[in-house]
């Protein structure tokens, strides 16, 4: 059988490489994917919050709601009461991505004690932002975005202290739970450090786009349950297409266009198919092993 450990090593370069140059995927490992999916096969009732704001162009980024409806969807399909939860200046980009693909509308919050009224076992931020150490919310620009961001992070500190761990996913470390990866995070990333998230969190995971970690999740997840329970391109591609219908922006480039953080929707739709691919490798392998392993019993 395929030693489950040589899955993380696969998935890895796929959405951990430092492709987008920001370096904060650096500090990515198997521990934190195993970590991350330990969080999540334990929950029965997780949140998921997103959503990241670009005021230059008055609308949502692109990054963040994909990830958290394809991740909410994978665990539906396991039989979990999730649910998905933004703000109002958001709410277009996630509200599209939902209804892409058939996952129950978020709840649109202003306040994270929302979050918390949710009930959740697990919170799970996926591109989220988090305030700085000046109590601010900044942007990979460094510009303060305060003004259109709800303070839905501050759930975070009131979970943790319930004993309710917090999963985030992130790919610059300004959003909420990137915390938990300091000093390392200070360290590659000395000159963003005044703007770096202060919001703590149970386990970080870095990555190059936010939505490719919540991918991977869905993917290394299937491999356990040994069926496919995440998306396939044609779903990517509506739910950009959505959300570009829906005024969202790329938010490195900052316009409506199919694209996020930079990269054209190929880029995107191959990283969804190399994932499917270590999906149906890792099955066929197994099915080898057990053919084989029955073949010498005979």
């Amino acid at each position: 059988m395929i030693d489950p450990s040589d899955l993380f090593k696969q998935v890895i370069p796929i959405v951990a490489s430092d492709r987008c140059g920001r370096s904060l995927s650096q500090l990515c490992s198997p521990a934190k994917f195993n970590e991350a999916l330990a969080l999540l096969e334990a929950s029965f009732c997780p949140v998921i919050v997103t959503g990241f704001y670009v005021p230059s162009a008055g609308a949502p980024e692109t990054d963040g709601p994909p990830g958290a409806a394809v991740l909410a969807r994978t665990l539906q399909r396991l039989e979990r009461k999730v649910a998905l939860a933004t703000d109002r200046w958001n709410a277009p980009a996630a509200n599209a991505c939902c209804q892409a693909l058939a996952v129950k509308a978020p709840l649109v919050a202003e306040d994270p004690e929302e979050i918390l009224d949710m009930d959740p076992d697990l919170l799970v931020f996926v591109e989220r932002l988090g305030r700085a150490r000046d109590g601010r919310y900044y942007n990979m620009r460094g510009e303060d975005i305060s003004n259109c961001t709800a303070p839905l992070d501050g759930s975070a500190g009131s979970a943790l202290q319930k004993g309710i761990p917090v999963l985030a996913v992130g790919d610059g470390g300004n959003e909420a739970g990137m915390a938990c990866l300091m000093p390392h995070m200070g360290e590659v990333l000395p000159e963003f450090r005044s703007c770096l998230s202060t919001v703590p969190s149970t386990v970080a995971l870095p990555v190059d786009v936010s939505n490719w970690g919540a991918y991977a999740l869905a993917c290394l997840m299937s491999c356990r349950e040994g069926r496919w329970l995440g998306h396939d391109p044609e779903e990517e591609r509506a739910m950009l297409e959505a959300m570009a219908a829906a005024g969202a922006v790329d938010g490195v480039t900052g316009s409506n266009e199919l694209s996020v953080d930079g990269l054209g929707i190929e880029e995107h739709l191959k990283v969804v198919a190399r994932l499917k691919e270590i999906f149906d490798n890792f099955v066929m392998g197994n099915d080898n092993n057990r053919n084989a392993e029955r073949n010498e019993l005979l």
